[in-house]
């Protein structure tokens, strides 16, 4: 993809002269990493991208592969190999496959099912397709992916060489950071050091981390003596299909007596130029690009050729050259024992390949999209752990656990397709972003034909009063109580718990429709648990007695639409809206909200909120545009709306307020709408420091990028905290630019964003990627949507421009309070909206419950084959049915070091005590993050560092006796095996 990307950053580049390192006399030693880069999505889909080249790769390949013994090949997006192994694959190519793995010629690198995005994935996400991907290599092939090779997303987030290095990972490989910082640090010898990407677990989890140079993965293109595409030979993939002569268009000059030294000329000073840039006598020599190695045969019958001509003349070239792995390449580097400098937790974001082409824009497109895949992703959590739980307890249950396993896996395999850095990034074409929601879709659909087939439904049997039974799960391994919202047909309802007392609960006239009604009822659940409810619904009103329940039925109150031009007074009809947690004050002059005061202080913080838009350039001619990938600001941002409307519900559970925007006073249709929720406390037992928001953005016009503006009394000197990937917060500090200084101060949110003072914090918790800024003292500023043309040639050649119409409605839930206060909720709060209650039919289960700290991120039966004992893993027959036996556990502490007095302290639990409401545990196993290592034979390579002349290494406590110590921050990975009476 995007040579356009890397042109423009080369053409900023200085060209450094072709010199070999200073002092170093021996020959440079140049590692050819033979590669295809192949998105899985982007322009095309999967399928289309396996008929016209994927699939011709991975046959081709092993083919080349197995004629010459010094060739080689790294295989980095496995979705399509996937795909080739079990729909293409013969059985000869299968054989020949598994002996170029044997002997380290073909090597599997990062090992997910695709190359994930770094800005917008959630860690959950990340961890599972890194799960599925390497469960398929080890059950496979036993083999156990030990680098990265991120070569594409946009931007490096500081998480995911945490996740690789608990993975079993020695060293991570990126590309992709700001065009001036990298051309910094090449000039400085710079671009190679180890990171701690952890503020709280420091040196435990470090990882030696590469830079890749200005040329990024691709080889060099520009041959001076050829105008066609360089060292590739076999020309250029052709779509739908390929050609039957294996003739392609744009085909490089073949190597040849009257070529070769040409070819060799161009090879060697471009290695003697990198080579300028590190350390070591070593160079990465990257040799594809994407859509590389359909017709393998050309490339590497040309490369062969040219390759020993260069070693037969390297005291003359200075440059010996040969194939390799990337483990070959690092281990040579390994191997050279110098002392590294260490990088701290500080990522790579936002990314910008020049002054006016910051890549933010990504952090909101397709915002249907991001929204899909998380819910997606949310029901597989629910479903992974209903499905462990049903197994461990019923295991001669009706539900067949082959075709159980089947649904998961579809719904694993979609969740997981789509973290692809061209996928949940919303950079891919319509058609792209169409399969993507297809597959999601489909898969829902499976999981939830799963779970009703699983668990019998329940009859409804009184004809007089309509009844409906709904079962609540708790997919999170915490008591919670909340108040959960459901869509009904009748105006009055009454509601029962299971042991038939009358539940709170509230109804009233639904927003979003004349004929339907939103119920509210209050829910306490156990972790992992359910309870049945009994809702009794009538056209008419209830006349007494205990059939009543404890219904409210709410009504509003409707307030006067308000032109932004009639403004001229504001802040003298206040109106307040309280609960034990806030006081909220709206401005009936304005219909906006003034301000809110947190009330166990009694401090009050002037705010409002509205919304704004950014007008997109869409004439390449007229200056920079916004498209997929890029922000480009045409200017401050202007309100997005001329007058606004309110409704206020007051509520006994939750009162709710309903503001409508409209972008012009005689609109019939608003533009945008905010609908607060502000529940009451219930005696304590529904947290109410909770304000949970919904919004209706669009249709939005065109070229459009509309925000949420909250703007407070704050004085965060315009600094944001966002996080990483829902595993830790960054510090966002404002900066200065000559250029596009807007979009530069953009940074991605995926499940939260706060700022602060001394004294309060604003805390904001999302239910999908965004993303977020602050461009004034007290704002936060969050870009909810996009939707954009231009005429810029590469967009429309690959229908890249985004013209999204679609109605997006995400949600925020917000938080004000001390920073002390607020400390102690969001991480939680967070994963509340993640993991909401989900509506299911059962059987009743004990609770599981743990620590306000920790967190279940996984309780799974992932089906692969792993065995404890490595060696005897590779000596069986790995083809017999899934392990249904062996479950999954993942457990994360929330808090950084030193975050919380009480909740940052490291945990130690016995997890046979904690997980006999599921069974007897028998065994206990802790496994590397994706489960395929040992974590006691676990032995990363210990990289020397300028601090610690040794990196330390990974601290192992046993299991034997079930106490487990988590610290913070730290995931840990187990396989549990109950008593065999439970199978």
């Amino acid at each position: 993809m995007r040579l356009r990307c890397w042109l423009s950053l080369l053409s900023l580049l200085p060209v450094t002269d072709a010199i070999r390192p200073s002092g170093q006399d021996e020959p440079i030693q140049t590692f050819v990493v033979p590669h295809s880069h192949m998105d899985v999505g982007w322009v095309y889909t999967i399928q289309e991208s396996m008929h016209a080249y994927a699939a011709n790769v991975y046959s081709s390949v092993t083919e080349q592969l197995s004629k010459a013994e010094e060739r080689r090949f790294i295989a980095v997006e496995q979705e399509f190999f996937r795909l080739w192994w079990d729909t293409v694959a013969s059985d000869a190519q299968k054989r020949q496959v598994r002996q170029l793995v044997k002997e380290g010629r073909l090597e599997f690198i990062i090992g997910g099912q695709v190359m994930h995005d770094e800005a917008v994935t959630d860690l959950d996400d990340e961890i599972l397709q890194m799960t599925e991907g390497h469960g398929f290599l080890y059950e496979t092939f036993g083999v156990r992916p030990q680098f990265s090779w991120h070569v594409d997303p946009f931007g490096a987030s500081a998480t995911t060489p945490v996740l690789f290095a608990l993975a079993g990972f020695n060293a991570h490989l990126i590309s992709r950071i700001d065009y001036d910082l990298k051309d910094t640090m090449q000039k400085q010898k710079k671009l190679q050091f180890v990171w701690s990407g952890s503020h709280s677990l420091k040196d435990k989890q470090q990882i030696f981390t590469h830079i890749m140079d200005q040329f990024s993965y691709c080889t060099p293109s520009h041959l001076p003596f050829s105008s066609r595409s360089g060292f590739y030979w076999n020309g250029v993939a052709l779509f739908p299909d390929p050609p039957k002569d294996g003739v392609y268009p744009n085909m490089s000059l073949p190597v040849t007596k009257e070529t070769v030294q040409a070819y060799a000329k161009t090879m060697v000073e471009n290695i003697k130029q990198r080579a300028t840039w590190f350390r070591t006598n070593h160079v990465l020599w990257p040799w594809g690009c994407d859509k590389q190695f359909y017709n393998s045969s050309v490339q590497f019958n040309n490369m062969d050729p040219l390759m020993k001509y260069i070693n037969q003349n390297s005291k003359e070239f200075g440059v010996t050259v040969q194939y390799a792995t990337l483990s070959e390449y690092f281990q040579a580097i390994y191997q050279s024992d110098l002392v590294w400098e260490q990088r701290e937790s500080q990522d790579f974001l936002p990314y910008s390949t020049e002054s006016h082409q910051a890549w933010t824009g990504f952090y909101a497109s397709r915002n249907i999209l991001k929204g899909v895949a998380r819910q997606a992703s949310s029901q597989l959590h629910a479903a992974e752990t209903l499905f462990a739980r049903y197994r461990i307890s019923f295991p001669d249950g009706p539900v067949a656990k082959d075709w159980a396993l089947d649904k998961l896996r579809a719904l694993r395999w979609a969740v997981s397709e789509v973290q692809h850095h061209d996928g949940i990034t919303g950079t891919e074409s319509p058609k792209v972003a169409d399969m993507y929601l297809q597959h999601l879709t489909q898969a829902m659909m499976g999981v939830e034909d799963l779970i009703s087939d699983s668990f019998a439904p329940l009859a409804n049997s009184d004809p007089q009063v309509l009844e409906q039974h709904v079962i609540v799960y708790n997919p999170l391994a915490w008591n919670i109580t909340t108040i959960i919202n459901m869509t009904v047909t009748f105006p009055n309802a009454a509601v029962f718990d299971d042991d038939g007392q009358p539940v709170p609960a509230q109804i009233q006239q639904s927003a979003q429709s004349n004929t339907t009604y939103d119920l509210f009822m209050v829910v306490e659940l156990g972790g992992l648990q359910h309870r049945k409810y009994l809702i009794k619904l009538s056209e008419k009103r209830c006349s007494g007695g205990s059939e009543c329940g404890r219904t409210y039925k709410a009504n509003g109150v409707l307030f006067e639409r308000r032109s932004v031009g009639h403004w001229l007074k504001t802040g003298r009809r206040l109106l307040p809206i309280l609960n034990d947690c806030y006081k909220l004050m709206f401005d009936q002059d304005t219909n906006l909200l003034h301000s809110i005061t947190y009330l166990e202080d009694k401090r009050q913080v002037r705010m409002t909120q509205d919304f704004w838009e950014y007008r997109a350039n869409g004439d390449v001619k007229a200056g920079p545009i916004s498209d997929n990938y890029i922000f480009s600001a045409n200017g401050s941002a202007v309100r997005a709306y001329k007058a606004v409307e309110m409704e206020i519900i007051p509520g006994k559970i939750v009162t709710e307020i309903r503001q409508l925007f409209y972008r012009w006073d005689s609109d019939e249709d608003y533009a945008y709408s905010i609908t607060t929720r502000v529940p009451e406390c219930l005696g304590g037992r529904v947290r109410c420091q909770r304000l949970e928001q919904t919004y209706s953005l669009g249709p939005l016009q065109l070229n459009t990028e509309v925000v949420l503006r909250t703007s407070s009394s704050l004085h965060n000197n315009r600094t944001l905290y966002t996080d990483d990937n829902g595993y830790q917060m960054m510090e966002r500090t404002y900066r200065k630019f000559t250029n596009n200084t807007i979009a530069r101060n953009y940074f991605p949110m995926v499940r939260e964003a706060y700022i602060e003072d001394e004294l309060s914090r604003l805390v904001l918790v999302s239910d999908r990627a965004h993303g977020a800024s602050s461009q004034a003292n007290g704002q936060l500023e969050v870009m909810l949507h996009r939707r954009l043309w231009n005429n810029l040639t590469w967009n429309l050649g690959y229908n890249l421009t985004l013209n999204d119409s679609s109605v997006a409605t995400p949600a925020l839930w917000m938080m004000l309070g001390s920073v002390s206060a607020t400390s102690r909720l969001h991480q939680r709060e967070a994963i509340e909206l993640q993991h909401r209650p989900v509506v299911i039919r059962v059987s009743r289960l004990p609770p599981v419950v743990l620590p306000p700290n920790l967190h279940l991120l996984s309780l799974s039966i992932p089906g692969w084959k792993y065995s404890s004992n490595h060696d005897l893993h590779l000596s069986r027959d790995l083809h017999s049915e899934p392990d249904y036996d062996r479950v999954l556990l993942r457990l994360m502490h929330l808090y950084e070091e030193g975050e919380e007095p009480e909740l940052s302290k490291p945990v130690t639990l016995n997890l046979k005590d904690v997980l006999q409401g599921i069974g007897e545990v028998k065994v206990l196993e802790e496994r590397s993050l994706t489960g395929t290592w040992d974590i006691a034979n676990l032995q990363r390579w210990k990289w020397k560092t300028a601090d610690n002349l040794e990196t330390s290494e990974n601290s192992v406590q046993g299991c034997g006796d079930f106490n487990v110590t988590i610290s913070p921050k730290e995931i840990r990975t187990f396989f549990v095996h109950f008593a065999s009476s439970n199978f």
